[in-house]
């Protein structure tokens, strides 16, 4: 065969990876945002001696850091695209960051329970006003960057040809972005509460307690992106609903049946697929893709096709 008809049988392995996502610019606008709202919310809680406040500027902080490394992965993703070294492209490039934030997260998370609990054993005088304002400002913060990211967890740039409402089509940069600032805004709510009933109340107490009630949501959001990219980098098998309608699509007549499919991310917003089928009367595996509907999106399909044993030996 000549070589220059071998074009025709090859691709690319970008899968898009080059192009530059919306997602990607929003997150950097809300880490510019929450990176100067938590020097003041970490400030404002040492000067006024607010647990609660410090809590959340120290929450703030594992985001910005976590959002940093988004934004790293965005970058280093599309910039890394073309690169051969990378069997299915550098989309996982954006699990793998997303999975470093969360360990941040978690280790933010334990040092917010050391200092709430040692603020419980040894109270410290909290400037109430100033406090108060500053956590006010962080909420209103946080609610711009929410507001920022966009409510629908979509990325409508320049990739949102592969967005059809699935949820294994979201950007999972930025859906995790967008869940890191839902959080700073929940904690800061809870800053407010715990401020208020301290001051109005005489419930001092509550300053630090909900500084541990702010661990516990950066707990739960750090297990929670844990195990969402995690099942990524280990190519967990993708939705089953996915995997049914490529068993559907292959499975139009009653001559062939798939014997073992294999369904995988491999990218934010994209899934490849190996797929091994047996036929009476088997056809090309072109024909077979060809079975395989456009709105699935997915990307490098393999086909195996083996013609059935008992049609070999005819009827029994």
């Amino acid at each position: 065969m000549h070589s220059d008809n071998l074009g025709t049988w090859q691709h690319t392995h970008s899968f898009g990876q080059e192009q530059k996502r919306a997602g990607e610019s929003r997150t950097h606008i809300v880490i510019a945002i929450t990176a100067i709202m938590m020097v003041v919310e970490i400030g404002a809680g040492l000067l006024y001696g607010s647990m609660a406040l410090l809590a959340d500027g120290l929450h703030m902080a594992s985001h910005a850091v976590a959002l940093g490394i988004n934004a790293f992965a965005y970058v280093y993703a599309r910039r890394h695209a073309h690169n051969a070294e990378y069997s299915f492209g550098t989309g996982k490039i954006n699990a793998l960051g997303g999975f470093t934030g969360a360990v941040l997260l978690a280790m933010f998370a334990l040092l917010m329970i050391w200092e709430s609990a040692g603020r419980l054993v040894a109270p410290v005088e909290i400037i109430f006003n100033q406090a108060i304002f500053v956590a006010v400002l962080g909420l209103l913060v946080n609610g711009a960057s929410v507001f920022i990211l966009g409510v629908d967890n979509h990325d409508h740039g320049d990739n949102a040809h592969h967005e059809h409402g699935h949820d294994h089509h979201h950007d999972h940069n930025l859906k995790s972005a967008y869940l890191h600032v839902l959080a700073d805004a929940l904690t800061s709510v809870l800053a407010i509460i715990a401020l208020l009933a301290a001051k109005y109340l005489g419930l001092g107490w509550m300053d630090p307690v909900m500084g541990l009630v702010g661990a516990v949501l950066v707990s739960w959001w750090s297990i929670g992106l844990l195990r969402a990219t995690s099942a990524v980098l280990l190519d967990r098998q993708g939705p089953d609903a996915l995997r049914q309608k490529i068993r559907n699509s292959i499975e139009q007549d009653r001559d062939s049946r798939v014997t073992d499919l294999h369904v995988w991310s491999i990218a934010p917003n994209l899934y490849s697929a190996i797929i091994s089928l047996v036929a009476d009367h088997p056809a090309e595996p072109a024909a077979y893709k060809a079975r395989l509907p456009d709105h699935l999106k997915l990307g490098h399909v393999s086909v195996e096709v083996h013609r059935c044993a008992n049609h070999d030996r005819g009827p029994e």
